[in-house]
């Protein structure tokens, strides 16, 4: 497994258990489009588990602290979006962006950003993002429990490589957005 963030080893092994090698069996509460229902919601819930999204595929999914916060809104999901078919080129199935947001705010997240080929996935009470210890509190800023900015390479549900922003800890000031921008994601993969 290759892990890249410019913290020392010691300081990695220090600030978090070992990371998870294998993507954590979660069932994630989602809301999917079907026509036969009525009205001006036609959604109906769909639990999706980690084998259907991860299982028999590579995938990147990347992680961010909430959709529609500035970062996250207006850089890092437009950018994936943009060069989704460059990562397609490297033999990637899918690419997800997870945040600890419901279901009906990603769905509405991903409208707003007209996505066409990254999918959103909703971690709204963070049980993913906890199994992968990249679980924080942003109360400096009222959010609560969010995730830390991270993004994984998963190939048949085995995590290959981990990338980490700098920094990890409860109400962090700052915000890093360096390892985990695909343009740095495609140079190393």
């Amino acid at each position: 497994m290759h892990i890249f963030t410019q913290e020392p080893e010691e300081y990695r092994e220090y600030s978090w258990n070992r990371l998870p090698e294998i993507v954590p069996s979660i069932v994630f509460k989602t809301r999917v489009r079907d026509e036969a229902l009525e009205g001006s919601n036609p959604y109906r819930w769909q639990d999706v588990n980690s084998y259907e999204i991860f299982g028999n595929k590579k995938v990147l999914l990347f992680s961010l602290p909430g959709a529609f916060t500035p970062t996250c809104d207006t850089m890092q999901l437009p950018r994936f979006e943009e060069l989704a078919e460059e990562f397609y080129a490297q033999g990637f199935d899918d690419i997800y962006c997870i945040s600890v947001n419901d279901s009906f705010v990603m769905n509405k997240w991903a409208e707003s950003q007209n996505l066409e080929h990254v999918k959103v996935l909703p971690d709204g009470s963070a049980a993913f993002t906890n199994a992968m210890q990249m679980d924080v509190q942003k109360d400096n800023l009222g959010f609560g429990v969010r995730s830390w900015r991270y993004a994984i390479v998963v190939e048949n549900g085995t995590i290959t490589h981990w990338f980490l922003e700098d920094g990890k800890e409860h109400d962090a000031e700052e915000d890093p957005y360096e390892y985990t921008n695909p343009e740095f994601i495609l140079d190393v993969i």
